[in-house]
């Protein structure tokens, strides 16, 4: 035997999740685990004779490990795959965007029992890839829906700072998924960091195992004939 199976991390282990690591570094360690677990299995039910129903229970342990894998390899891909596009790059309105996005996700909050709230009173453009920046936006959502805690609220607040918008999404913990975490709820966090920061953004996610918090920092767009960055400040201190 190898020794994998002393290597096994459990499923729910936090050790992957350190600051110093980029999304695909997470992802792939995140990789290594359950692979070494099948591995272990493996060599385990080939060592010495067994009874039928054992290697059954391995099989079916073989196949649980196989789905944790084929998630990871898919939230890879993802990850590998998506690349920004600066030709199609175009100046809108990023709080347009999110009140579209929040619309379109209300009867999902609704389903699980979710407050949905925005908090966004001035405009603010940005120049991207309108499609991309929606798919990255829609999936961050999505994601914090899907861990947010029923009867509770996900809010999600809009703000202008000197040049760049800052995008704060809070909710608080539900109950952890399964293989968290690496879960398809957290590797979608993980995707976003990624997508957001090819887009010239700074991600920042802190929780203190109730109340999580995820912050973008996007560039805002110069010469643009709205808004400047000093008057939205000013018109927007008392809605802070």
């Amino acid at each position: 035997m190898s020794g994998a199976c002393s290597q096994v991390v459990s499923p729910g282990s936090t050790e992957a999740l350190t600051k110093n690591r980029t999304p695909l570094a997470h992802l792939l360690h995140a990789l290594n685990q359950p692979l070494t677990g099948l591995q272990c299995s493996l060599e385990l039910a080939v060592a010495s004779r067994r009874r039928p129903e054992e290697y059954v229970r391995t099989l079916r342990e073989g196949l649980d490990l196989t789905e944790r894998m084929r998630v990871l390899v898919q939230a890879i891909r993802e990850l590998t795959d998506a690349q920004p596009n600066a030709e199609t790059a175009e100046t809108f309105k990023f709080d347009e965007l999110l009140r579209e996005t929040v619309d379109d996700l209300r009867p999902v909050a609704a389903a699980l029992g979710v407050h949905l709230v925005l908090v966004s009173s001035l405009p603010i453009s940005v120049k991207a890839d309108r499609r991309s920046m929606a798919t990255l936006i829609f999936r961050l959502f999505e994601s914090a829906l899907s861990l947010t805690q029923t009867g509770s609220a996900l809010q999600i607040v809009l703000a202008p700072e000197p040049a760049q918008l800052r995008l704060v999404v809070s909710w608080k913990q539900g109950a952890k998924p399964q293989y968290s975490p690496f879960s398809r709820q957290e590797l979608a966090l993980l995707i976003a960091q990624a997508g957001f920061e090819r887009a010239g953004g700074e991600w920042n996610y802190t929780g203190d195992g109730t109340m999580q918090n995820c912050t973008v920092r996007l560039p805002l767009p110069s010469g643009l004939p709205h808004f400047t960055v000093a008057d939205q400040l000013c018109s927007s201190g008392d809605s802070k």
